[in-house]
């Protein structure tokens, strides 16, 4: 299995207050993902105002790069309450993409998106910021529904965070977590140690250096078939990516 960084930011936003809200060049990063060995990657829109709108843009990027770039949808679940069907359902059947990312800073998922979610059989990234209650509500409700959670819980290096999140990757079979910006090597060391078949690969880029990212995976020192459902495994399982779905980095 190749190497699949499942968390990487790409297009522009309008918040205009930082990187995260105006815009994810990907240029540089594909040129660090191919350095490192990365062969694919998923993609989701910065904060938008108009998440429809950001998809839209998102999916022009992902068609120029289908070999290369897999894409999930962006949703203000409240925001856009209105629209989910009508969202979600674009995001699938026209253009391909393999998930739902929603992010706890602004918004959480609601319950029709959570039944969007399992009717197409997407997986739900939703980064919880620090608020383990959200993820562990969410997977006792909808155990039908994939839900990953990013930076392990929290980007803010909190330890309680990283501890509660390792304990329901262990107690829901429906939640999974990913590597990206996890500053704590030994959050990442207990994680892989206790539930590795339920942690994934990521970099938060553009920003963070996938390869630098990569690097905290192979220093974990796990078994070769261990390594290898982390870096691109398990996430190719949950989207359904099939071999042609994925190509080697440089091929």
């Amino acid at each position: 299995m190749r190497v699949i960084d499942a968390h990487c930011h790409a297009g522009f936003g309008d918040g205009l207050t930082g990187p995260w809200d105006t815009e994810a060049a990907l240029d540089a990063y594909l040129s660090r993902a191919e350095e490192a060995g990365i062969g694919h990657t998923i993609v989701f829109p910065v904060f938008n105002d108009d998440y429809p709108a950001a998809n839209e843009r998102l999916a022009r990027i992902v068609a120029r790069m289908p070999d290369r770039l897999t894409g999930f949808c962006a949703l203000h679940p409240q925001r856009d309450a209105g629209g989910l069907d009508r969202i979600i359902g674009r995001a699938v059947e026209v253009h391909g993409f393999r998930g739902i990312k929603v992010h706890g800073a602004e918004a959480y998922p609601s319950r029709k998106t959570c039944a969007l979610a399992g009717r197409y059989g997407l997986p739900v990234l939703f980064d919880i910021f620090g608020n383990t209650a959200r993820s562990e509500m969410l997977a006792g409700q909808y155990p039908e529904v994939t839900f990953i959670v990013p930076h392990l819980g929290g980007f803010r290096d909190d330890w309680m965070t990283f501890l509660a999140v390792i304990d329901q990757l262990i107690r829901h079979p429906n939640v999974y977590a990913d590597t990206s910006g996890v500053r704590y090597f030994d959050a990442l060391a207990d994680a892989a140690r206790r539930a590795p078949e339920k942690l994934i690969f990521g970099s938060d880029g553009p920003l963070l250096h996938p390869g630098v990212e990569l690097v905290k995976i192979a220093k974990l020192g796990l078994p070769p078939a261990v390594q290898r459902r982390i870096t691109g495994g398990t996430i190719a399982t949950l989207l359904n990516l099939r071999a042609d779905d994925v190509v080697s980095a440089g091929a």
